[in-house]
């Protein structure tokens, strides 16, 4: 057995706070101290004083329920994380929760829990790192220029995602991206021999990653040996570490039993025993503080990045302002008068035009301004519109904006919440609406760490037509406007598309999601892009009308028309077109004089479940679509204007 106090201290704080806790996950902590140990104290740079230094070393943990692990290495570095801070471990409001949660835990750079998740996020954060340095970086001084480590398990490679993230890592050749794949046979059900038999360094090498097998996971020697060859490599590298789970813990090494429950006094007494530990409970020598204490290499770290800096702003002035302004989330101090001078030429445009078209004109305006913003699609750029005639692949250029992530819905969402956290970009990617659900555990973890990243999602509706009610959208609506956190922006024109995307740049602490139709929609005049961004507004009102119909997309125009032929019978009704819900809850008086103040009826081409919060009568789909076109698709469901003024005489 290793005896080593330096190390375990990471084994004993991490047992130590689940005990105390009864709850837990001390096997992984026990079975991978010795990399951690390795890598934080022999390669990470980082600076404890200043958790978000830019140029830091990135270190995700993908397998998260070993969180104790990370908030001990936080803890020993000389994070503000304390040992009171530890033996809150679980408990409601700690800075210690279960899983590693952003913005919670100074350190944290990712929520991780969901399994697979964090090894996209990884992947995001190094190519990000690889987009930036061709944007910033010069010969004299190469500013951006650091790695993303990422600790993962049997799990995290059972879950598809991580095949979609692996497979474009390999394409970009992400060579500051080391994960260390902790081999221990052992999930919750058991021993992983009985469902779980890939070749993983074939499967790594498939994917043109560069592979270290067969290291010994306790030998630090050997673990140092493999993070100095894969820093020479020009690919990703996975290091495949054998290690004991729950090591030294007796009876539960090697078992199921310590991966997911506190190991009980009995267990961690011999535990003890083996590691020569005679220390209390979260008691830890000074000697073993001083060894891992991270304050004053952080220091000099981040001081030696500061002299880079003037380099970077005497001899390319450019590169830096842009680093400035990127690496402190600023937009372009230009950006809100440039919004106001598209709005005016686009008041101009008279024309029919599908909202997944608006977007990407507004796209070609913005790309210049914004050398930031890094675009993509999962395979759908011609359908969802995310390309301009400015794009640049990043896998020709990797100082490009756009990315072809390929089929990989999952895989795309994730790497752009990655990227979103390492800071200096503004991702956003589409794919059809119907297919969030393929992503969506990424849409969920972004709204749960409240990071700026862009979803893009066109053909919104059964009035995409003939590809039938496999590609048409019902319930995704009222999903993403149930999401916590999650702005959900369903444009009308193309004003009211220009402000989607203002306030998805200006969001910094929440994604957005803009949803785009397929086909043209009817044109109607927007009273000023400053309505269009208050999330709901009138776009025909009288106060002596006592009937508000409220519609969203390309519903909108629908309603309007539908309201001219409930005039020719005597009925006059107010219109508002409402976007963003969300966006207009904020204004409480406005919202009422939509949704308090008369009697409200919404309209839209989805499941209605989004809208009874806000009134009771909704026209929506409650079934699923029907194959057929556009047009026969909408009649059928009772979307044509006609139908509307129908339904509505019905309600009245």
């Amino acid at each position: 057995m290793i005896n080593n106090q330096t190390v375990n201290a990471l084994r004993f704080l991490s047992v130590d706070a689940v005990e105390k806790a009864n709850s837990g996950h001390p096997g992984m902590p026990l079975g991978m101290a010795d990399i951690a140990e390795t890598l934080w104290r022999g390669h990470l740079r980082h600076n404890p004083k200043n958790p978000l230094w830019f140029n830091r070393d990135r270190f995700v943990l993908s397998n998260g329920h070993g969180s104790m692990l990370l908030y001990s290495l936080l803890h020993l570095t000389g994070y503000k994380l304390s040992i009171d801070d530890l033996k809150d471990f679980r408990k409601l409001g700690s800075k210690t929760p279960g899983h590693p949660e952003y913005k919670i835990t100074p350190g944290v750079e990712t929520t991780t829990g969901p399994l697979g998740q964090g090894l996209a996020n990884a992947v995001g954060m190094a190519l990000a790192e690889k987009i930036l340095s061709a944007k910033i970086n010069i010969r004299e001084a190469e500013i951006i220029d650091h790695f993303t480590y990422c600790f993962l398990g049997d799990g995290c490679l059972m879950e598809g995602v991580s095949h979609e993230v692996m497979s474009l890592a390999g394409v970009h050749k992400l060579s500051k991206l080391i994960c260390f794949y902790d081999s221990n046979g052992i999930s919750i059900d058991g021993e992983i021999d009985g469902w779980y038999r890939d070749d993983i360094s074939k499967r790594c090498e498939a994917y043109n990653w560069n592979v270290i097998d067969s290291i010994n996971g306790h030998d630090r020697d050997q673990i140092n040996d493999a993070i100095v060859e894969a820093k020479k490599s020009d690919k990703p590298t996975m290091i495949v570490c054998k290690t004991s789970i729950g090591y030294g813990a007796g009876s539960k090494e090697n078992s199921a039993s310590s991966h997911g429950a506190a190991l009980g006094e009995k267990i961690i007494n011999e535990l003890r025993q083996n590691l020569s530990w005679p220390y209390k409970p979260f008691e830890i020598p000074k000697k073993v503080y001083s060894d891992w204490n991270a304050v004053d290499s952080g220091k000099k770290y981040e001081t030696e990045w500061d002299d880079l800096k003037e380099i970077l702003k005497e001899r390319a002035p450019e590169n830096y302002k842009l680093l400035e302004r990127v690496s402190n989330n600023f937009l372009p101090d230009s950006l809100e008068k440039e919004f106001k001078k598209i709005a005016l030429e686009f008041e101009g445009i008279k024309e029919n035009i599908a909202t997944r078209k608006c977007s990407q004109i507004v796209l070609e305006r913005l790309i210049d301004l914004l050398p930031e913003l890094i675009g993509g699609s999962a395979d759908l750029s011609g359908s969802n519109n995310t390309n301009t005639s400015k794009s640049v692949s990043l896998t020709d250029d990797p100082s490009g904006n756009y990315i072809f992530y390929g089929v990989r819905e999952f895989g795309m969402n994730a790497i752009m919440n990655g990227m979103s956290l390492h800071g200096g970009l503004i991702p956003y990617a589409g794919t059809f609406l119907v297919f969030m659900d393929y992503g969506r555990n990424a849409v969920r973890m972004a709204s749960l760490m409240g990071i700026r990243t862009i979803f893009i999602f066109s053909h919104d509706s059964v009035a995409l037509g003939e590809d039938g009610p496999t590609h048409q959208p019902i319930e995704h609506l009222s999903t993403l406007r149930s999401t916590p956190n999650m702005q959900t922006w369903r444009p009308a024109n193309l004003i009211e598309t220009l402000a989607a995307w203002k306030k998805s740049l200006q969001n910094k602490n929440n994604p957005t999601s803009i949803i785009l139709s397929r086909q043209n929609l009817k044109h109607f005049e927007t009273s000023s892009l400053e309505d269009a961004c208050s999330g709901g507004y009138f776009i025909k009102h009288s106060s002596r009308h006592e009937i508000n119909l409220v519609a969203t997309g390309s519903e909108v125009s629908t309603v309007l028309e539908a309201s001219a032929l409930l005039a020719k019978e005597g009925i006059n009704v107010n219109v508002a077109s409402v976007p963003c819900i969300e966006e207009l809850e904020k204004d409480t008086k406005k919202y009422d004089l939509i949704f308090k103040d008369k009697l409200t009826i919404a309209i839209e081409c989805s499941h209605p479940n989004s809208w009874y919060k806000h009134t009771q009568h909704v026209l929506g789909i409650e079934t699923y679509g029907e194959s057929g076109t556009g047009s026969d698709i909408m009649n059928h469901f009772g979307f044509t204007a006609e139908s509307i003024a129908k339904r509505i005489k019905n309600i009245i």
